[in-house]
């Protein structure tokens, strides 16, 4: 929408980077540009957050309304007022179900506010003070968090303050990412990057490179989730509460007391999970959010390293070298957001290692291979469908007694080890999943769509008549996947008769 108050006429010199508007307090029953303040709901050291509706609603705005409006009285941060300025831009860009509708905005030179979506719900912020919580729970809100990151990363922003009091859990399930005031969008411009010089952002949460002055990496959002998980599993922040810049630094060559070391009870793959997220340089940590939502919505599936095992912190020969290393060390920040994103693409290999002859599991691989030779920064998750029963008792195990799961797993390994001895992908960009469904065209749609998958490779057999009828499962996977889909099918024979499959390439994409 655009904005409510007017334009600046052609004589007016646009707004400063640091504006100093005319404010009169604010009363309930005023109204302002056509909004009605109904009741303050609360009085931040930053902003005051008004309930708020229109004088004259609008047709299909039937949803609650909130107005932020910055707290001008002298003296302020400077940086306040541009992060203010900052979200006023960026509120705009933003859609989807894990950030407010915004609905207006206020011109500086009169009063200065946003008016945006009220969300009916709590923040994270008091689960804080129930921590330590269950497992499940932590891990549920894990993945949603992660889901809403990865939209966010998807429309080109880092959030750069991802901490529990900016993530508000909705009453019917999903959660809202809000507070965009340090945030960074590729396409727009970044004031405080422009002005000022200083690491910003929340003690806590703030990742090793924001401290280096980094502001485009989304993988900066994925440390303070890692931060979040640590501090609801366990209780206890990983870096404390630092309070100055030297504190800050500390988490650069400083790692974390191991999570199990303060609850043993926490299975060694959630270890490993938040350590990933921790890690000092961004390059070895989750590349996207949907790597990390997939890691945690199928654990049984998460490679092991000697992170899981940690139960205490690096010595003090370690850390002094790390120390050394990081005085003079530079990141390497992305391109661009976006450039972070397209580059750690989840792509999903839909092997049917029963069902598919040798010649399509092979050129199923061959793909396979050179779309993640390709894609250095690519998670490929190798995934089979064992089918089940809709209604009555299925046989898990053969003549032998060996469970049919365990050996479907066991072949989709076998089909991946040539690629992944060829291109070393057993650094945790590879796992495998056997998914028990009664459909297996239904079973990949849903997984594809759960993990956020962005690419589909399966393999499609020779057409016949029957199937043409009822419809292939990569038919439909093709018809009803969000995300791109690749259909590999056999090489044709030299001297095969004509027909449908000689009409149809090697490999189609839709």
């Amino acid at each position: 929408m655009n904005d409510t108050s007017p334009p600046p006429s052609p004589s007016s010199a646009p707004p400063t980077a640091s504006p100093t508007p005319v404010t009169t307090p604010l009363q309930p029953g005023q109204v302002l540009d056509g909004f009605v303040l109904e009741a303050r709901l609360h009085q931040g050291g930053m902003a005051n957050l008004w309930q708020v509706r229109r004088e004259q609603p609008l047709p299909g705005e039937d949803f609650p309304l909130i107005m932020k409006v910055p707290r001008i009285k002298g003296g302020e941060d400077p940086a306040s007022i541009v992060g203010f300025e900052v979200e006023q831009m960026i509120m705009p860009a933003l859609k989807g179900p894990h950030v407010p509708r915004f609905v207006a905005r206020g011109d500086w030179r009169r009063q200065a506010y946003i008016v945006m979506e009220r969300i009916e719900g709590d923040t994270l912020r008091p689960r804080l003070d129930q921590a330590p919580l269950p497992l499940v729970e932590v891990v549920e809100l894990g993945i949603q968090i992660a889901h809403a990151l990865t939209d966010l990363h998807r429309q080109h922003l880092v959030h750069l303050d991802i901490k529990p009091s900016n993530i508000l859990l909705r009453p019917g399930g999903g959660v809202v990412l809000v507070d965009f005031g340090l945030s960074r969008h590729d396409f727009l411009p970044d004031l405080l990057e422009e002005e000022f010089s200083l690491p910003m952002g929340t003690g806590p949460y703030m990742s090793p490179e924001q401290v280096q002055f980094i502001r485009n990496d989304p993988r900066s959002d994925l440390f303070a989730l890692g931060v979040m998980l640590y501090h609801l599993s366990t209780g206890e922040r990983p870096f404390g509460q630092p309070a100055s810049v030297r504190q800050l630094r500390r988490r650069l060559y400083v790692d974390p007391i191991p999570p199990r070391a303060i609850r043993p009870e926490l299975p060694p793959w959630f270890q490993e999970i938040v350590l990933h997220c921790l890690e000092v340089h961004a390059e070895r940590r989750y590349q996207s959010a949907a790597q990390l939502a997939l890691d945690l919505q199928r654990p049984d599936a998460v490679p092991l390293t000697a992170r899981a095992h940690k139960l205490q912190r690096s010595g003090l020969v370690r850390r002094f070298k790390r120390w050394f290393l990081a005085m003079g060390e530079e990141p390497r920040p992305p391109a661009s957001v976006g450039a972070q994103v397209a580059r750690s693409p989840v792509i999903m290999a839909a092997v049917d290692v029963q069902g598919a002859t040798p010649a399509l599991l092979e050129e199923l691989r061959e793909v396979v291979r050179r779309l993640m030779q390709t894609e250095p920064g690519a998670r490929l998750a190798c995934v089979g469908v064992m089918k089940t029963n809709r209604i009555g008792m299925d046989e898990l195990t053969d003549a032998q007694g060996r469970s049919h799961h365990v050996q479907q797993l066991i072949a989709l390994k076998n089909w991946a080890h040539p690629m992944t001895r060829e291109l070393a992908l057993e650094d945790g960009r590879l796992t495998f999943h056997v998914l028990e469904a009664p459909d297996a065209a239904d079973a990949l749609i849903e997984f594809a769509a759960k993990t956020g998958v962005d690419h589909v490779v399966m393999g499609a057999r020779a057409s016949s008549a029957l199937r043409r009828y009822l419809g292939s499962v990569s038919a439909q996977v093709v018809t009803q996947c969000a995300c791109t889909v690749t259909v590999v099918r056999e090489p044709a024979l030299p001297d095969a008769p004509g027909g449908d499959d000689a009409l149809i390439s090697p490999s189609a994409s839709n």
